[in-house]
Formats: C-alpha cells, structure tokens, sequence
C-alpha cells in the first residue's frame, strides 16, 4: 500500500515537471516571437529584433541569428589603417570593431529594423539601455555618417570633427572609397572580372570580399567547389554566408 502511494506521488510530481517545462518551452518561443515581429518599442513603426548581440566588424552586429547592417553609420574596414595627427599609423578598423563589442558586451541589444540594403542586409538603428549605438560609434570617431543614404547622424559627425576624435584626428580614407580602392584592384586579377571569393572549408561555403582579412591567404586552386563571384547577392543566392556570420 506504501509502495503504491509512493508511485502515485511520483508519478504526480513528473506530471507536474512536465507540464511546468512546457510551460516554460512555450514563454521561450513566444518571447522569441514577439522579439523578432513585435511592432518598434520606440513609436517608429518598425519591427525589432532583440538579443544578446555580437559584432562582426565596426558596423555589422549578430543579434542571435540575425545579421543587422547599422543603417546611416559607416566604419573602417577590419584591416584600414588611418592616421593620427601626427601623421602615424594606427588600426582605426580594429579599434572600430572593439567598440562595438565593448557597447553591446553582455547586454540585451534592441535593433528597429529599417529596411533592406542592396546586398538585401537587414539594416538597423540598434540600442543598449536606450543608448542609440549607431550614434555612438559616429560620436566617438570611429564610424563616418553615410550620407548617401541617411543624414541621420550628420550632427554627431560634426561634433567628433570638431573635436578630432577618432578618425577625424588626422587623415582617413572613407570606408566606402578603401572598399572601392581594394575592388578596383582584385577585379584587374579576377576572372571575369569578378573578385568575390567563395571559400570551402570547415566552416562551410563562406564568401570573402576583396577588403576581407583572409582574402589574400585564400587560395582559389585545387579546392573543390570554390567558386569566384560578381557580386554578394550572387553569392548569397548560390547559398555561401558572409565571413564572420554563423
């Protein structure tokens, strides 16, 4: 009869673990939910996207699986190199890229959405405790305002310039124009004219444009299925990721 007893109350409390782990499953999935199409928290009509976030470069976050161009704001490029006002050089693309890490470290990142760039990126305004980062890297020097496509932060720009912070403390080649420079050259070499390199290794089928940190060591002979492409929607499309996106 103890025995008996003893089973019931067992079997009782694994019903109870059950249904309290399902209960915890479905909040997960529906604060995933509401994280990746809730309408915009700030009144701006955009969706958002909320997570633990992780840079990829100076101006590019990996919010959980979402890959968010910053909208409005422009970075150095990993391997650019600018000057200070002495005329030294120092790793304006390193230090770009370790401030948007140190500005989302172990915190909860907001990302409104804004659209889609031409290379069908999601772009973003991001936030961390309400602070707007896209703003900030401009602010402290390490990002240019995009005005080709967003004045956005053209105020923050003046004021960092005024102030020769960061970038603007000696001479600096805008990220658009290194990244223009560096196409123009592997296209001359490139078959076809088309400098993207689409690599297989470990990792997958990863693409590396003409401005990647590993775009010289990859050797395009004697690997099966790497492929050159024109463009990064071309890459996309064949199904290669971007480097640094997992």
């Amino acid at each position: 009869m103890v025995d008996s007893k003893l089973r019931l109350c067992t079997l009782r409390a694994s019903f109870r673990l059950a249904v309290a782990l399902c209960v915890v499953t479905m909040v997960t999935i529906a604060n995933f939910a509401y994280a990746r199409q809730a309408p915009d928290r700030f009144g701006l009509g955009h969706a958002t996207v909320v997570g633990r976030a992780r840079a990829i470069d100076g101006d590019t976050l990996a919010v959980g699986g979402v890959r968010i161009r910053l909208e409005g704001i422009d970075a150095p490029e990993s391997q650019q190199m600018c000057d200070d006002a002495d005329g030294h050089p120092w790793a304006c693309g390193v230090e770009a890229s370790r401030l948007l890490s140190q500005l989302v470290a172990g915190r909860l990142v907001s990302c409104e959405e804004r659209g889609l760039d031409k290379y069908k990126r999601v772009l973003g305004v991001c936030r961390v405790d309400g602070r707007d980062i896209n703003a900030e890297m401009v602010r402290q020097g390490l990002a240019w305002a995009f005005v080709r496509y967003s004045r956005s932060y053209a105020r923050e720009e003046q004021s960092a310039r005024a102030n020769r912070i960061g970038i603007w403390s000696g001479a600096a080649q805008p990220a658009w124009d290194y990244r223009a420079g560096h196409w123009q050259t592997a296209e001359v070499s490139a078959p076809k004219g088309c400098p993207i390199k689409g690599n297989v290794g470990a990792n997958g089928r990863i693409y590396h444009m003409p401005w990647s940190p590993w775009y010289q060591r990859i050797n395009m002979t004697g690997g099966k299925g790497k492929r050159w492409f024109c463009s990064e929607d071309e890459a996309i499309k064949a199904g290669w990721r971007p480097v640094g996106h997992r």
